[in-house]
């Protein structure tokens, strides 16, 4: 089977021809489509002080996304909570740690950051045992990061600042893609809501992260292309490298 058509369970890039999936559209000759398969809803302060937890009684944040930072200091300011210049950053990834500065200056602030999952950032974490930590999450938030803190008994709290919901794809026709990509375990739950009755069939299926790709599995789906892996650190790479020994197959027959 020739892939001709992708659809990318997420916005489509700003500037989509000099991203990594433009140059993966002009190498392999594919179509690329971008539909969000889920909606970010931040919970409410008045639904949060239900919760009794106070920002103020913590030293330092775990942010795991985008979407953690800008909810956290969402949530700060619905709190008139004045985020103090001693707070510790944690971020798993530096792209996350970047993102910051939309927030704080870097210089005056200290950020720490991990290489590409949360396992790299807990090594940062366990060096700074002493600190509160706060966990902003969704209310799908992912149980290992939980369960691997508890483990190292790291004192934390974990904050649902956000929801994750199914986003309406009545417009997304399917049949029309040869192959799907995941980035969560909601993008799973989103495509069987909005379409119960879809049937894989020879569709390729792609997935980022383990949590993506163990939720693929257990949807009764079949998974092709896995990220990150050690040759493929990000989903374009892996798409690249998937289509790339195909071809290889198709020219053989």
């Amino acid at each position: 089977m020739k892939v001709k058509s992708l659809l990318i369970s997420q916005p489509k890039p700003s500037d989509f021809e000099k991203s990594p999936y433009g140059e993966l559209a002009k190498k392999h000759g594919v179509t690329i489509d971008f539909h969000k398969f889920i909606t970010i809803e931040g919970v409410s302060s008045k639904d949060f002080r239900q919760d009794k937890i106070s920002l103020a009684d913590h030293t330092a944040v775990v942010m795991t996304s985008r979407n953690a930072v800008d909810h956290f200091f969402r949530m700060a300011k619905e709190m008139r909570y004045e985020v103090p210049e001693t707070l510790k950053y944690f971020c798993t990834s530096e792209s996350t740690a970047f993102y910051l500065q939309n927030y704080v200056q870097f210089r005056k602030r200290k950020i720490f950051h991990g290489k590409h999952n949360f396992n790299d950032l807990l090594d940062i974490i366990r060096k700074h045992k002493e600190e509160k930590f706060l966990l902003p999450c969704s209310d799908i938030a992912k149980e290992g990061m939980a369960d691997l803190l508890e483990q190292n008994k790291i004192e934390f709290t974990r904050a649902v600042l956000y929801r994750t919901v199914a986003s309406n794809l009545s417009h997304v026709k399917l049949e029309n893609y040869d192959m799907v990509v995941f980035f969560s375990p909601a993008g799973i739950k989103s495509l069987q809501k909005n379409f119960p009755k879809f049937k894989q069939g020879e569709k390729i299926f792609g997935g980022f992260g383990k949590s993506t790709c163990d939720a693929i599995k257990e949807a009764g789906f079949t998974l092709h292309i896995e990220a990150p892996t050690t040759n493929s650190p990000s989903m374009t790479m892996a798409i690249d490298e998937f289509l790339t020994n195909e071809a290889k197959k198709n020219r053989k027959k």
